[in-house]
């Protein structure tokens, strides 16, 4: 069947392309681009999919609404709001496209730490010639253990990574079932206070959601091993910044390295930019080529499902914006 498709959102090369794409697949498909919102508000009224964000006097208008397409893999705080949770429309997102770019991102800080990177690239800023040579520590990948928070596409890849450097990977996750490849044991989240003291190498890359927000703490951070390197390319919301950099200067585990923060851009003032041990990219980890090539992937077979009845693909769960 055809239907009508709006863009909640100006038309530019990329929307350009997906509308082309799923015209191609969809014979009849209505397309109606929409930046303003009483353009959204007259446009909504019939259409059956859309692509956007959506607030509860929009989602009031799309009154045949069956299909929503969220623009990230994982939109802000409050894109779930309580009307479309409690809806039937079926939200999809961008999951599962940025695997191989983040999960090289993550193994870069692991290889980072592992070889004392982080001290030496700070030593070459300052003019020092650090002595010590082979006998400088340095931790055995082989002899390691990586505890990886979320093991669905980006934590999966991740886990391959490390399986191939010897390393052993446990896996948390809410809601895969079996362990994946490069996952040598996999538990619930309720298991993770009982697993951090295991670990060398904490990964977090769980998503944004109602469970995962506030998640480390300077409690949790006490759980792990001094020697221990925690890592976060997962959620800014999830670890308290302050707390991270307590701990860093205590002591309390050997480093650092996050991608994403608390708050975007990091404030010139917040104390972690002089932290000891802490390397910092700025939410660049899903940095690499393809991106636009597989949202329209993405979009263009949805868009196919949806005119044929079938199940779309990466559906969230509403209620854990994910």
């Amino acid at each position: 069947m055809s239907f009508k498709f709006v863009f909640l959102c100006a038309e530019n090369e990329q929307t350009r392309a997906y509308a082309e794409g799923m015209c191609g697949v969809v014979p009849g498909l209505e397309i109606v681009f929409a930046a303003e919102r009483s353009a959204q508000l007259a446009a909504l009224p019939g259409a059956q999919a859309c692509f956007g964000t959506l607030d509860s006097e929009l989602l009031a208008a799309a009154d045949e609404l069956g299909w929503l397409a969220a623009p990230a893999a994982g939109p802000p705080k409050g894109y779930y709001f309580d009307e479309l949770i409690a809806s039937d429309v079926e939200v999809t997102n961008f999951r599962g496209i940025f695997n191989d770019h983040i999960s090289a991102h993550v193994m870069a800080f692991v290889l980072c730490f592992a070889r004392g990177m982080h001290a030496y690239f700070r030593d070459q800023y300052d003019g020092q010639w650090r002595k010590g040579g082979e006998m400088r520590p340095a931790t055995h990948l082989a002899e390691s253990t990586a505890l990886i928070i979320g093991v669905g596409g980006i934590g999966g890849a991740t886990a391959v990574h490390c399986h191939h450097f010897g390393m052993r990977v446990i896996g948390v996750d809410p809601r895969v079932d079996e362990a994946p490849e490069g996952v040598d044991v996999l538990h619930r989240p309720d298991a993770l206070r009982r697993l951090l003291p295991q670990a060398d190498f904490v990964i977090l890359t769980a998503p944004q959601t109602p469970s995962t927000e506030g998640m480390f703490t300077s409690s949790l951070f006490g759980q792990m091993k001094p020697s221990a390197f925690f890592i976060n390319i997962g959620r800014g919301s999830n670890v308290a910044l302050s707390d991270l950099d307590a701990v860093l200067r205590e002591g309390t585990i050997a480093g650092a390295a996050l991608d994403v923060f608390e708050t975007e851009p990091l404030p010139a003032e917040h104390p972690l930019w002089t932290a000891p041990n802490f390397l910092m990219t700025p939410h660049t980890a899903a940095a690499g080529p393809y991106l636009n090539q597989r949202r329209l992937d993405l979009m263009v077979d949805n868009s196919r499902r949806f005119a044929r009845g079938e199940p779309l693909v990466n559906v969230v769960d509403k209620e854990n914006w994910f």
